[in-house]
């Protein structure tokens, strides 16, 4: 079986949370993603400046893991979303991963 780079993150982000105490995934999302992203659903003005912003509903996680999750927040998406592997450790983006899950509108 083949592991993949997000998948392999995820994993050693789960196992290192079990021995520290894990990172707030939402103070996390507050400082860094909120601004672009929300509360799950851009608002119209930022959806007018970045129209390929998700709204995270049920049909964008039905399509999605958490490591799907961290390798966007690994790599970064398209030109405007930055990737956060140099700021944010792999336990901090797991982190961020599991909290956007509750943001369903």
């Amino acid at each position: 079986m083949r592991t993949t780079l997000p998948t392999l993150v995820l994993a050693l982000a789960l196992a290192g949370a079990a021995n520290a105490q894990a990172p707030d995934g939402k103070a996390l999302f507050e400082k860094n993603c909120r601004k672009c992203h929300g509360d799950g659903r851009p608002s119209p003005a930022m959806k007018k400046l970045l129209p390929e912003l998700p709204t995270w509903d049920e049909a964008f996680f039905a399509t999605r893991t958490d490591a799907d999750i961290v390798a966007v927040l690994s790599n970064g998406k398209g030109k405007n979303m930055k990737p956060w592997k140099d700021t944010l450790s792999a336990e901090e983006m797991a982190a961020v991963a599991k909290y956007i899950r509750t943001l369903r509108p």
